[in-house]
């Protein structure tokens, strides 16, 4: 009978000692040495260490800011990007102007994407469609067909293309068709620097003979970038632009403002852009662009974009990886513009491609 009693006091102390959080490990009583005990770990690799201590610290002092951005860390430096970026916006919705939150969530989005590019092969084949078309002061209807190729070398990405289009109704003794010789490439300088350069050819009327443009992105703290370009144009003229862009990525948004200055006879005119994109996993997206201004269309595609005097649009674009081989954008537009003096018209456009992934994943 003792030796029960003595078993059955054991076990109710044992029963207290969990209940009340005295078995070790059970209760933290200095957040500050578990965090940097934690971060330790994690640094050394000890992810199977690092998460559960990471996820109980969390728990135990869910107002510890520093903690949750550690956590959200660990779980991105396993490549659980979405679980990583939820942790952190979780913490941004009661503290949105946490600046190591804001820095964990800019890497995060950098890391998924440089993941993305890690799970797609390296070269591919591209094709799409374009149309574009208004009723005002005429009906006219332009069409764009493209075919091209990329590739992901070292230093960045880089596409050429061809792009043939054709306008309905054309003018009597001019072809309808017209062709474009297009190369572009985006590369990176550095992990906070990355560029645009693109050039296209054509040797016909309606697309511009020469257009050139240059851009540089400067990456700032706290998920912001800014960026300033040039974009050039020869049609019977050379146009001259200037665009300036400030963007930031905060969890799975990313925004953008981009102002365009078009430099004329009469001095510089002005369009605005504001860009909203949602992430869905690492790669895909929705994006709603909304321009304002005297060419909120840039770039110019054909001659008679130079009728436009200024205009309001709304543009939606899709963006899906199907697989890792396969992807598909899709684009839909509107824009109410004035195309002289007293008339105004509307015009409407739509987007289709499709990339064909070729060669092995690296």
């Amino acid at each position: 009978m003792l030796k029960g009693s003595y078993r059955s006091l054991l076990l109710v102390l044992v029963i207290l000692m969990v209940t009340l959080g005295f078995t070790d490990g059970q209760t933290i009583t200095d957040p500050e040495s578990e965090y940097n005990r934690i971060r330790t770990l994690a640094i050394s690799g000890d992810f199977t260490g690092a998460e559960p201590a990471a996820r109980d610290l969390v728990k135990q002092y869910p107002d510890y800011g520093d903690a949750r951005v550690l956590l959200g860390r660990i779980l991105a430096w396993q490549g659980r990007y979405d679980e990583g970026g939820a942790v952190i916006d979780t913490l941004l919705q009661s503290d949105p102007d946490n600046a190591d939150a804001l820095e964990a969530a800019r890497d995060i989005r950098r890391w998924s994407r440089d993941r993305s590019q890690q799970i797609t092969p390296p070269t591919d084949i591209r094709a799409g469609y374009l149309i574009d078309t208004f009723s005002e002061p005429y009906d006219r209807l332009w069409q764009v067909f493209s075919l091209g190729a990329g590739h992901r070398f070292s230093w960045g990405t880089a596409v050429a293309s061809v792009n043939l289009g054709n306008i309905s109704p054309g003018v009597a003794g001019e072809s309808n068709n017209d062709l474009q010789f297009a190369a572009e490439a985006w590369p990176e300088m550095s992990k906070s620097n990355y560029g645009y350069v693109a050039y296209a050819y054509s040797p016909g009327a309606r697309f511009p003979r020469h257009r050139a443009a240059l851009e540089l992105w400067q990456t700032l703290p706290a998920g912001f970038a800014f960026s300033a370009g040039v974009n050039y144009y020869y049609f019977d003229r050379s146009i001259f632009l200037a665009t300036f862009s400030l963007e930031k990525y905060l969890g799975k948004y990313w925004f953008s403002g981009r102002s365009y200055f078009h430099f004329k006879d009469i001095g510089v005119t002005t369009s605005f852009y504001i860009n909203a994109r949602r992430y869905f996993g690492t790669t895909d997206y929705l994006q709603v662009t909304l321009g304002t201004g005297t060419a909120p269309d840039e770039p110019y595609d054909i001659i008679t974009d130079l009728e436009r005097q200024k205009a309001s649009s709304i543009r939606l674009t899709y963006f899906n990886q199907i697989t890792s081989n396969w992807a598909v954008r899709a684009g839909a537009g509107y824009s109410y513009e004035k195309y002289s003096d007293t008339g105004y018209r509307n015009r409407f456009e739509g987007s289709l491609g499709v990339i064909r992934g070729i060669g092995k994943v690296r």
